[in-house]
């Protein structure tokens, strides 16, 4: 049986709805994520929920970074928000472009979870960035994902998923600082923005 090719002129009049509905199933997954985020919050009480506010919902932000293993065996104490210091060690280098910026963040690991089987391949990444202490908290925001997530020396790091330290809503933790070296000059205008209830 013969069977006639796809023409390319149907193609091309397929892209368009075929990016449509990868950014419609992109754009759905965030959705759920964050409804989902909200949701099971353990430090905002249900009432409050309705305070916490995200950046729109743009692809651009998440991106496809190389990863570089750092071997850390001294590890340092990392600041937090109530003058305690934590201790970490740095775990690997991401390098990345995001619109015009070659960009770099460092990837920590903390030495109290290394000690937890279920999380001892999880990696913290504390940023700033140039809407820190605007749109967003002041302490910076977080994102985080765990080892097996590396392939082939990469990993996708979603900026749409950054989100607040429970320093952002109320007083009495001691919330990790991003380093000098993670304070980034471009603004990350995506994932979790200041919280809209004042902290008394």
């Amino acid at each position: 049986m013969l069977i006639k090719s796809t023409s390319p002129f149907l193609l091309l009049s397929l892209l368009p709805l075929i990016s449509f509905a990868q950014k419609k199933s992109y754009n759905d997954s965030l959705i759920a994520y964050q409804q989902n985020y909200i949701s099971t919050h353990e430090v905002v009480g249900k009432e409050d929920k309705k305070y916490i506010q995200f950046y729109d919902i743009d692809k651009s932000f998440c991106v496809l970074a190389s990863f570089k293993k750092i071997d850390d065996k001294e590890g340092f104490d990392m600041n937090t928000s109530s003058g305690m210091k934590k201790k970490y060690f740095k775990y690997g280098l991401l390098t990345f472009r995001l619109h015009d910026s070659l960009l770099h963040l460092f990837v920590y690991q903390s030495k109290d979870l290394m000690k937890q089987e279920k999380l001892k391949e999880y990696l913290f990444v504390p940023f700033g960035d140039a809407t820190s202490g605007f749109e967003s908290y002041g302490g910076g925001r977080y994102i985080e994902f765990y080892i097996s997530d590396i392939k082939n020396n990469q990993v996708v790091i979603d900026f749409n998923k950054a989100y607040n330290p429970y320093c952002a809503y109320t007083t009495g933790y001691n919330c990790p600082l991003p380093p000098l070296e993670n304070l980034l000059k471009v603004p990350i205008a995506a994932g979790e923005k200041n919280y809209g209830k004042k902290i008394h």
